[in-house]
């Protein structure tokens, strides 16, 4: 399925090589257990981490199907949203984005004056859709689509989140031989898709630690729907109260990782993965010796979002 597709523009040459970075934190220095961060987040400057692995072969097959138009949904402040709309920019697709939350509609010059995610996406020249939270829980129906291809007609469709066979298998592209060493590879997981591709391109030696940024054991479903294989498992003892949510204590320790190894992780997906793997370090989880590999799935755009959203609630930000 996937051999004869090809790239036929700009995307791909702009992408670099991750570089996987050793992690020197105090916090888990004397455990004896090695920790590094494949830096997905530096091989595209706008379509970063495992959005550019989903996308990639989602926007091959869109040219192969001679696609015009990408459409795809999301919330308020998306990284999807922002990397396809950024994408569809660069590769010359129209975007559409189906936003959850029709009152974000009602005044949209407003909407993004306040949000930068999707007035990112609004100059990357996306057209927003907004529908209501209880429509919007409805985006995979069949009658759903249906309507949405009356009123927009032909475009490709790129699931929420992006994940589908496509996204899977550019995500199996993350591990490589230069990952061969590590013993542990821990992910955060939001739609199931980048965890699936790494539990498929895992060695034998191997075992996948997904990181839930979402409550519910939904997710381990989804993954089965993309791997046969046992070598992974979820842990959900980190989600810090779901999608979006935070905790003082979450931003203190990401500030301090920050300020420790110069590297930014974000709120919602290696913000909690990273302080779940610390934590399970202290609390002797891994044997000594282990070396640990922590995909750093990007979303950092999300950031300035986060921050404006804490300083209206009068709680710490991020550095």
């Amino acid at each position: 399925m996937f051999k004869n597709l090809k790239f036929k523009k700009i995307l791909l040459p702009n992408i670099k090589n991750s570089i996987i970075q050793k992690v020197q934190f105090s916090e888990i220095e004397k455990f004896g257990v090695s920790l590094s961060i494949k830096r997905e987040d530096l091989i595209h400057p706008d379509i970063s981490g495992n959005k550019y692995r989903k996308l990639k072969y989602n926007l091959l097959q869109a040219q192969k199907e001679n696609k015009k138009t990408l459409l795809t949904f999301g919330g308020a402040y998306s990284n999807h949203i922002a990397a396809v709309a950024s994408a569809g920019k660069l590769e010359n697709f129209k975007t559409i984005g189906v936003v959850r939350g029709d009152e974000l509609g009602d005044d949209l010059e407003k909407t993004l004056n306040y949000n930068p995610t999707l007035k990112y996406a609004s100059e990357c020249g996306m057209q927003f859709k907004f529908v209501s939270r209880s429509d919007y829980r409805k985006k995979s129906s069949r009658e759903f689509i249906a309507d949405l291809e009356t009123e927009f007609e032909d475009f490709y469709l790129v699931p929420e989140g992006g994940t589908n066979e496509f996204a899977v298998k550019g995500c199996e592209e993350i591990l490589s031989e230069k990952t061969n060493q590590f013993d542990t590879i821990c992910v955060a997981v939001g739609t199931g898709g980048t965890i699936s591709g790494l539990i498929n391109s895992a060695k034998t030696h191997q075992k996948i630690i997904g990181f839930p940024a979402l409550k519910g054991s939904f997710l381990e479903n989804e993954i089965k729907e993309y791997t046969t294989r046992k070598n992974w498992l979820l842990t959900s003892e980190y989600h810090f109260g779901g999608y979006g949510k935070t905790s003082d204590e979450l931003i203190i320790f990401i500030n301090k990782f920050k300020r420790e190894t110069n590297i930014q992780l974000d709120p919602v997906y290696t913000g909690k993965m990273v302080f779940g793997i610390v934590d399970l370090i202290k609390k002797k989880a891994f044997r000594k010796g282990t070396e640990i590999l922590a995909i750093h799935t990007g979303g950092l755009q999300g950031i300035e979002g986060m921050n404006t959203v804490l300083l209206k609630k009068n709680r710490l930000i991020l550095e």
